[in-house]
C-alpha cells in the first residue's frame, strides 16, 4: 500500500516537469535574445529584440494588416491541405489495395514525386497565373507526395494473417477495409498527415513571397523592402507558431484515434 502511494506521488511530481520541459530551450533562448539585445550584443539592424517584435505584432494586429493576411495563409495553407491531402490519400489507397493500379500508376507518380515542387513554380505561374489558385495548387502539390506515400506503405504493410484472419470470419471487402487494413494502416497515414503539414508551411513561405500581394510571406518579402527588421522577425515568428500549432493538431488526432495503442503500451 505504502509503495502504491510513493509511486503516486512520483508520477504527481513527474507530470508538471513534463509539460514544462518542452518550454524550457525557447524560454531561455527568448531570454538570451533579450539580454544580447539589452547589452548591445545584437544590433537592431541585424535581429530586433524579442520586446520590439511583440510591440510590432501589436502594432500590426490593431491596425489590422496582421490579422487580415493571416487570414489569408490560413485559407490557402488549409484549402491546399485538403486538395492534395486528398488526392494523395486517394491514389495511396487506390495503389494500396489493387495490383493492377499499382503497375500502372506507382511508377509515374514516384518519378514525379522526385521532382522538387518549388521547381514548378515558374510553370505554375504560366499556366495559372499569379492568383490564388496557383499559391493553392502549389501547396496541394507539395503536401500530396508524404500523404500518398505513407498511406501507400501504410495499406502495404498491413499484416498479412490479419487480413486471412479477417476472410477467414468472412467479413465483407468493406468491413475488411474498415476493421482490419485503415486501423492498422492509421498510424503511417498521420505520419505524413504529420510531414505534409511542415510541407505545406514551407511551400507557402515561398508561394507568398513570389508574385504576392498578401499573406505572412507577403508581409515578410515587403518588410524585407523597407529593412523592416521586427516585421521580417514578426513572420518568421508567426510560421514558427503556425507549424507548432499545427503539429499539436495532428499529435492530437493521433492520441485521439490511436488511443487503443496508447492504452497498449500504458499496460507494457
Amino acid at each position: 500500500m505504502q509503495k502504491s502511494v510513493t509511486l503516486d506521488r512520483k508520477k504527481s511530481f513527474h507530470l508538471p516537469i513534463n509539460k514544462l520541459l518542452p518550454f524550457l530551450i525557447p524560454i531561455l533562448v527568448l531570454l538570451l535574445w533579450q539580454i544580447s539585445s539589452n547589452l548591445g550584443w545584437l544590433s537592431s539592424s541585424v535581429l530586433p529584440s524579442p520586446i520590439a517584435v511583440v510591440q510590432d505584432g501589436i502594432k500590426l494586429t490593431i491596425s489590422g494588416e496582421l490579422p487580415k493576411n493571416l487570414s489569408i495563409s490560413l485559407y490557402r495553407a488549409t484549402v491546399g491541405l485538403l486538395i492534395g491531402g486528398g488526392v494523395g490519400f486517394i491514389l495511396g489507397f487506390v495503389n494500396g489495395m489493387s495490383h493492377t493500379c499499382r503497375l500502372l500508376f506507382d511508377s509515374s507518380i514516384q518519378m514525379f514525386r522526385n521532382i522538387p515542387h518549388l521547381a514548378l513554380i515558374p510553370l505554375i505561374i504560366l499556366w495559372l497565373g499569379i492568383n490564388e489558385s496557383a499559391k493553392i495548387s502549389l501547396v496541394a502539390i507539395g503536401t500530396m507526395f508524404p500523404i500518398y506515400i505513407n498511406t501507400f506503405h501504410g495499406i502495404r504493410s498491413v499484416d498479412s494473417d490479419l487480413i486471412e484472419m479477417g476472410k477467414s470470419y468472412e467479413l465483407s471487402k468493406k468491413q475488411l477495409f474498415f476493421k482490419i487494413i485503415f486501423p492498422a494502416a492509421l498510424p503511417q497515414i498521420l505520419v505524413g498527415i504529420r510531414y505534409a503539414l511542415g510541407v505545406m508551411w514551407t511551400t507557402l513561405i515561398v508561394a507568398e513571397t513570389i508574385s504576392a500581394d498578401s499573406g505572412i510571406g507577403y508581409m515578410a518579402n515587403n518588410a524585407e523592402d523597407f529593412m523592416d527588421m521586427e516585421t521580417v522577425v514578426l513572420c518568421i515568428v508567426v510560421y514558427a507558431i503556425l507549424g507548432k500549432i499545427s503539429d499539436l493538431v495532428a499529435k492530437g488526432f493521433e492520441s485521439l484515434l490511436l488511443d487503443w495503442q496508447n492504452t497498449g503500451r500504458s499496460n507494457v
